[in-house]
């Protein structure tokens, strides 16, 4: 009786507010509160209502680099959405409000409001019709960094190096908005389903270049040594989307169709501006052509800014990405769709935008998509499936491959639902094309993108223009692969029937649950011709009959390598041999290798690595060099005749493969033979572009003659990333000493945490035999900062373990000092929480 009665107690509650709204003529958003608090469901996330909808927003801000604040003024225009309404509801993060006023006939008249640190209460002069436009002046300042609870992803607007103590670091400002980050730097309703046009005008020191999105209405400098810029976006965009860079760059202009393109970077890095973003003009102009719909805005900027905590951002016109890269540092850079992952958000994610972050498989999943199409195009079909296997793998491995929809309406934090919308959703799209064809799909894409232009979508929308498009019904497939979690294990079993002549194929689907609807494609090789036939899955054991002259070559399964599944297929070695030479694509060429790597004493599987070794993709001659070593020491220790014919191969691609990465691991290979043979081979690595090369062909050098590698590093110590830079801390901590210590200690310090794990064991050995005391502490206290720096991810034992190790050299070497300084860090580091 109870629950009963709690649900009666609900009812009367809601006809008692919708009673109150009707006697008033007026929704306010508190009895909209009071509304969904009376039928709560757990950890459902609904679509943010709109009783209001933002119009126009006009900053006028200013910035405090010592304080590390923004002083703001906001001007914002809304209406009722469809209620009349007199309160209103804005985000607004962390921040001191001084003033919030409602402006009428140049007057600002003071409002009412209450505010707990993250909501805006504000109750409005009157009761405003849909019809009826208003505009709020509100007088704040941001204090990104002072906010309480939050990641450090989570804080909208960024300082970096503001006071410029931090040695070879720009000054910058830079912000990030999404999911809902925006709110931390200006008040606004900070929901994707919020769509308005904006105005910022920056004061910002004169030095300096900024950047938001839009176009650049007016610079004017003042007595103070800054100067204001105004930015002007004139259509309309969601407030995640708006943007603010300010820093020390240099803008290299570029173009498509007459539209400015422009890439801001620091002025070291100007000079690679066209090898880091170059290929955007044609990136542009493939994906306006592969959709229908030109490029929506008036320019596209991308700007490159340090310390950046989100990878990359797709805001309006201006996309942010972290660090760019040097030439050399390029050299090794092969098939990155980043730009484009950005890019192809301004028509998904921008131009038409998810409805909610539940759906928010609209913007992601299509960048993802954007990359494949993208790598297809520039690259070739192995490149792009080599890129579609790779994101499958990490779909397949991450820990919400089985439990999560790609549309979840139950989440916690708005970035949850994000998760497997890149690998997933990517390739349900992929899938999806496969299924109607690119013809059908993309003019479903068409209709889509042009029907909800500047606007926002559900999913259910995309499902109904691609039906329109196609005339297909693709509710089964939304049902099974947008609502629905997991993905089909399929055990696939062949069986030829010489007296009936028929081939039989039996495919089981082994996961829990429901047996998923699959469109398949089996290719029946048979006397050098393949046969194709369209077949569909959809029970737990389906058996596919398919009557023959002859016992078939290969049977191959899913053979346009689409399907987003775990798969366990009984093929006999001969069929995988066949397969790799025979079949035409990536995947049927890498499931190959899986089995030739595994069996390399068999003569069929070395013809495999052996033909591999000269495979046109460079991804397919890599995992070759890597079958020759995997789960051995090296290369001398697999079979003898698989050895002696691979070698000559190694040696010609170490010297000039066109993929620098293939070539450095073919001169990594050889390297550990130890043999002068190949020195010369390794003196004319030392010469590349690449670091990778040269850093393979120097460790190729060391090991064969440890004195002449040691000289040759002190070449690169100006000019070394990567590879080439470990190698030269590892000679330099194996045979060097005081003399190298400085540069050891200087990059040691500087690389990223995994780098300094895999140098670890050469510094601290280097530690363990220096002679000048001062260098001894310096290293001993690096790796205690290490250690207490990232505890958290499991480095205290490790460093600890060497710490052990260096107290016992300094020991060795009767050095108290230095064992005691092993001792107390270890100390430190074991009470450190």
């Amino acid at each position: 009786m109870k629950s009963i009665n709690t649900y009666m107690k609900r009812i009367y509650l809601a006809i008692a507010i919708c009673f109150i709204t009707l006697l008033n003529g007026v929704f306010s958003q508190t009895l909209a509160q009071d509304l969904k608090s009376a039928f709560p469901v757990k950890g459902y996330r609904e679509t943010a209502s709109k009783i209001n909808d933002l119009v126009h927003t006009r900053l006028n801000v200013r910035f405090d680099y010592k304080k590390r604040y923004l002083y703001g003024q906001e001007w914002v225009t809304l209406k009722p959405h469809f209620y009349p309404t007199d309160t209103l509801r804005l985000d607004a993060k962390g921040m001191d409000i001084r003033t919030i006023a409602i402006s009428k006939n140049g007057k600002n008249i003071p409002l009412h409001f209450s505010y707990d640190s993250l909501s805006l209460n504000i109750r409005l002069d009157k009761v405003y019709q849909p019809t009826e436009n208003y505009t709020l002046y509100i007088d704040y300042t941001s204090k990104p960094e002072e906010l309480k609870g939050r990641r450090n992803n989570e804080h909208g607007l960024y300082f970096i190096n503001p006071d410029g103590t931090e040695k070879d670091k720009p000054t910058q400002i830079w912000t990030l908005g999404e999911p809902e980050n925006n709110s931390c730097w200006f008040p606004t309703i900070d929901k994707p389903n919020q769509k308005n046009t904006q105005e910022i005008s920056m004061t910002v020191p004169r030095k300096y270049v900024s950047l938001s999105n839009g176009r650049l209405e007016s610079q004017k400098n003042n007595p103070d040594g800054t100067r204001t810029d105004t930015w002007k976006m004139e259509l309309p965009h969601s407030p995640y989307l708006f943007m603010m860079a300010v820093g020390d760059f240099k803008i290299i202009k570029d173009s498509w169709h007459g539209k400015e393109v422009s890439y801001y970077l620091e002025p070291k890095y100007a000079p690679y501006a066209k090898d880091n973003f170059g290929i955007v003009p044609e990136a542009i102009d493939f994906f306006s052509t592969t959709l229908g719909v030109d490029f929506p805005w008036n320019k596209y900027a991308e700007v490159s800014v340090r310390d950046y905590v989100g990878g990359a951002m797709e805001n309006t016109t201006a996309a942010i990405f972290g660090n760019v890269s040097t030439r050399r540092e390029l050299a090794d850079s092969y098939y990155n769709p980043g730009i484009e992952h950005e890019l192809f958000h301004q028509w998904f994610g921008d131009y038409v935008t998810c409805e909610s972050w539940s759906n928010i498989t609209l913007n992601e999943s299509f960048a993802d998509f954007g990359e494949l199409i993208w790598l297809e195009h520039k690259y070739g079909k192995d490149a792009a499936d080599g890129h579609l296997q790779y994101g499958l793998q990490n779909y397949l491995d991450s820990h919400d491959a089985r439990a999560k929809n790609l549309v979840t309406f139950y989440y916690t934090n708005p970035k949850d639902p994000f998760g497997i919308t890149y690998s997933k959703g990517g390739r349900v799209l992929n899938m999806l094309r496969n299924y109607l064809g690119d013809v059908a799909f993309y003019k479903g894409l068409h209709l889509y993108l042009t029907t909800y232009a500047f606007k926002n979508a559900e999913v259910p929308q995309l499902r109904m223009a691609l039906e329109e498009a196609s005339g297909l019904d693709l509710n089964w497939f939304f049902n099974q692969w947008y609502y629905g979690a997991g993905h089909p294990v399929l055990d696939i079993r062949y069986l030829w029937d010489e007296a009936a002549k028929t081939q039989k194929i039996f495919v089981n689907q082994t996961q829990d649950g429901t047996a998923f609807t699959l469109p398949v494609a089996v290719d029946v090789y048979t006397g050098g011709a393949k046969e194709r036939h369209r077949v569909w899955l959809r029970n737990h054991s389906d058996t596919l009959t398919f009557k023959m002259p002859s016992k078939p070559d290969l049977v191959n399964v899913d053979a346009d390598k689409i399907l987003i599944a775990e798969k366990t297929d009984h093929k006999t070695p001969t069929e995988l041999v066949y397969q790799y030479f025979h079949a035409p694509l990536y995947l049927d060429r890498y499931e190959a290798m899986d089995f030739a790597e595994k069996n390399t004493d068999d003569p069929e599987a070395q013809r495999v690595l052996i033909a591999a070794l000269k495979d046109p993709f460079s991804g397919l001659r890599r995992k070759a060099i890597q079958a020759l070593n995997q789960n051995r020491e090296d290369i001398r220790n697999i079979n003898a005749g698989l050895r002696n014919a691979a070698l000559p191969l190694l040696a010609n691609i170490a010297s000039g493969d066109q993929n620098t990465l293939v070539r450095a691991d073919a001169i990594n290979t050889l390297s550990v033979l130890k043999d002068p043979a190949y020195l010369e081979l390794f003196k004319k690595g030392l010469n590349s572009p690449s670091y990778s090369v040269s850093g393979a062909a120097l460790n190729g050098i060391i090991r064969i003659d440890p004195t002449l590698g040691l000289s040759l590093a002190k070449r690169f110590e100006n000019d070394n990333e990567g590879q080439l830079t470990q190698t030269i801390i590892s000679v330099y901590a194996e045979q060097g000493g005081d003399t190298q210590w400085p540069f050891v200690y200087q990059r040691y310090k500087a690389a990223g945490f995994q780098d300094q794990v895999h140098l670890t064991k050469a510094f601290s050995g280097m530690i363990g035999r220096l002679t000048r005391q001062e260098a001894v502490l310096q290293g001993i206290d690096e790796l205690k900062q290490l250690a207490i720096r990232y505890k958290g991810d499991g480095a205290a034992p490790f460093m600890i373990k060497f710490l052990n190790s260096i107290k016992d050299q300094r020991t060795g070497l009767n050095d108290p000092v230095g064992a005691k300084a092993s001792v107390d860090a270890i100390q430190q580091i074991n009470n450190t929480k």
